[in-house]
């Protein structure tokens, strides 16, 4: 999966309050998980992009949602490798490819 960083980190790296960054996951514009040891919530470090969440995550996170997947199940669908795509829906997303994600998301909920 590589790195997550803890809320107040990404609430530092998108230089916004850590409430906002609740307010973020709440409106679904970032997923987040319970990682680690100590069991800390984290964002998957590849979901900021440029000091800014990356830009068509929340609609696809809202369609996987809305498709039955859970934060969980959601973030390893976002990192688990395509042979079709060439890589990863993630780095789609970030390389601005969010219209064929969007179309294989809304698959997954029929």
């Amino acid at each position: 999966m590589g790195e997550w960083l803890p809320l107040p980190d990404v609430a530092r790296l998108l230089d916004v309050s850590i409430t906002k960054v609740h307010s973020l996951i709440d409106e679904r514009a970032l997923a987040a998980l319970r990682v680690g040891e100590r069991n800390i919530r984290s964002v998957p470090a590849e979901f900021i992009q440029d000091g800014q969440v990356v830009d068509s995550l929340k609609g696809t996170i809202v369609v996987l949602s809305d498709a039955g997947y859970s934060d969980e199940d959601l973030i390893i669908w976002l990192f688990t490798q395509d042979e079709s795509l060439r890589g990863r829906p993630i780095d789609a997303l970030r390389e601005g490819r969010k219209t064929e994600i969007r179309r294989r998301a809304q698959t997954l909920a029929w």
